[in-house]
């Protein structure tokens, strides 16, 4: 899989986290789900940065989901 897939596929992840913890703490009730996807996502974001020898600045980001979203286009 390439670097650029993990990587926004780990942000998308980190980003559906964040509603999940926040309901969770709102009904007083243990973050499990939230917790896993964090997890997760951390994971995949690691295992891109990890892969990619040059790594990935704040710049690269809206250039890698461009082309994730062009590959799964074409």
């Amino acid at each position: 899989m390439d670097s650029d897939l993990f990587l926004v596929f780990g942000l998308v992840l980190a980003g559906l986290a964040f509603p999940s913890l926040i309901n969770a703490f709102s009904e007083s009730r243990a973050p499990k789900a939230a917790f896993f996807l964090f997890a997760v996502s951390g994971v995949m974001i690691a295992i891109a940065i990890f892969q990619k020898p040059s790594g990935y600045s704040f710049q690269d980001i809206p250039a890698a989901f461009v082309r994730v979203f062009s590959m799964m286009v074409n």
